[in-house]
């Protein structure tokens, strides 16, 4: 074959090639309800502030809605340092040169070299006689380029392609939830931290009046009014407050010391000054069910695994049709250096052995029936994945909704119940005094005070977890416009 006529085959492979025989892409349909059931009402939460985004803060600075500079702090220092985060955006770099190196097959490979080849012929390659003189074996020295090139005639490298790409947006889309959870989880342990602070005030209070009431009752004992019973009971129960604030201590460095791993810190280098929860009251607008698809990172990234799995599936199927490689080398060879670059030592090789070249596999024993069943298998377990998907995203939403729509009664129901309480250990406080009721009276009346005080800290920061909670759940947004969280550092 001339140069002329491989230059045209190679350029008629080139034009027919980057067909693909994957099915076509659809997104499959998922079962969108119209609206939320759980979906909070305006006549059941006028008491709620609205959060609305700021417009000075970045698109997916969601936490920026709590009016926290600490958390603000903490929030940043996580993306910055989160160690989880870094090797996230290491796969997305990863999988970015996967895609680099596929794409590289839809472009001719090229190489050059020179050296000497020492080399002894057959008389026979020659037309030499088998009885004639045999030739002396020589030194040839070669400068040549290779060429070689796949014409993708049935698309196998154009879907490599396709699902390289697509595995490349999923594990992009998998950084940016690796990347909405790590923010949540900042946020989460951050309130509890607080929660944990205002558990602390709460005993610390408790600590005090019961001090307070066994010096009262000690004196008292002192003075032959009561017996050494109510000396005991008073101090057993300062005992277990103080026994019960060393238990939220624990609880408390404990959370630090979370919280120092999710911004990549030593739990050693990282304190919080303490600070106690403030009531978080803001209403998230959930939007619409089926702006979720769109905005929350998973449910993108299980829909790229589907495309991926869909390319494989063309992959596998141009299995079945001939590869045509195109390949030629062409240079200068030369029995000596010197002579190597003259024009009259110019060489090419075309034919058969490194040519144009034609493989169909006959039989294989079933190796690429089973790779095709496999490859739709795959595609078919992405589908199931992406639809349990999108049910887990519509549950998780549900479940803030609803978690919110009944704390923000609950709440109110509580501090009925802390004021109750009050009430009543003030009136057997002065009743006990007057000697109208026993000591045992007044310890009931103090436990139900700790109790629903330390119910109400808890159900806020409950409060707080569940407006966390429900924003991730949102993918880290509210509304019917998507709000995608940027990529950080890939």
């Amino acid at each position: 074959m001339r140069p002329s006529s491989t230059l045209i085959a190679v350029m008629i492979a080139t034009g027919l090639g980057g067909c693909s025989l994957a099915p076509k892409y659809t997104v499959p349909e998922v079962n969108a309800p119209a609206a939320y059931k759980e979906a909070l009402k305006d006549d059941a939460t006028g008491h709620w502030q609205p959060a609305l985004p700021s417009e000075a803060a970045a698109r997916g600075e969601w936490w920026k809605v709590f009016g926290d500079a600490v958390l603000d702090r903490l929030e940043a220092e996580a993306l910055a340092g989160n160690l989880d985060l870094a090797a996230a955006a290491a796969r997305v770099k990863e999988a970015r040169a996967v895609e680099r190196r596929t794409n590289a097959d839809r472009f001719p490979g090229i190489s050059a070299g020179v050296g000497p080849t020492r080399q002894q012929n057959a008389p026979e390659s020659l037309g030499v006689p088998r009885n004639g003189m045999r030739p002396e074996a020589q030194t040839v020295w070669r400068a040549q380029a290779n060429a070689s090139y796949e014409a993708d005639l049935f698309g196998r490298v154009a879907s490599s392609v396709h699902a390289a790409h697509a595995d490349t947006q999923q594990t992009e889309a998998l950084f940016r939830s690796v990347q909405l959870v790590l923010q949540a989880e900042v946020a989460l342990d951050y309130f509890r931290l607080r929660e944990l602070d205002a558990e602390l005030e709460v005993y610390g209070r408790a600590i005090q009046l019961r001090s307070e009431t066994a010096d009262f009752v000690r004196h008292r004992s002192e003075a032959g009014e009561v017996t050494d019973l109510e000396v005991a009971q008073s101090e057993a129960e300062l005992a277990s407050a103080r026994s019960d604030a060393m238990t939220v201590q624990r609880a408390r460095a404990d959370a630090e010391h979370a919280l120092a791993v999710l911004l990549g810190k030593a739990p050693a280098g990282f304190s919080l000054a303490a600070s106690p929860l403030k009531p978080v009251v803001l209403r998230i607008p959930a939007g619409l069910p089926s702006a979720l698809l769109e905005r929350r990172p998973d449910v993108s990234a299980a829909e790229r695994a589907m495309a991926a799995a869909n390319a494989r599936i063309g992959v596998a199927r141009a299995a079945y049709f001939p590869s045509i490689n195109l390949t030629g080398t062409g240079g200068y060879e030369a029995e000596s250096l010197s002579n190597v670059f003259k024009w009259s030592s110019r060489t090419f090789l075309l034919g058969p052995l490194v040519g144009t070249a034609v493989n169909l596999p006959l039989f294989d024993g079933g190796v690429r029936k089973g790779n095709l069943e496999g490859a739709k298998a795959r595609y078919e377990e992405s589908v199931a994945d992406y639809r349990g998907r999108v049910l887990l995203a519509f549950r998780e939403v549900e479940d803030s909704l609803s978690a919110l729509r009944i704390l923000a009664t609950q709440t109110t129901v509580q501090g009925d119940a802390v004021s109750a309480a009050s009430r009543a250990f003030d009136l057997s406080k002065v009743q006990y005094e007057d000697g109208s009721v026993a000591y045992l009276n007044v310890l009931d009346s103090e436990r139900v005070v700790l109790g629903t005080r330390l119910g109400d800290i808890r159900l806020r920061g409950e409060q707080a977890s569940a407006t966390v909670n429900l924003i991730r759940a949102l993918g880290g947004g509210w509304g019917d416009t998507p709000s995608p969280v940027a990529l950080a550092r890939p």
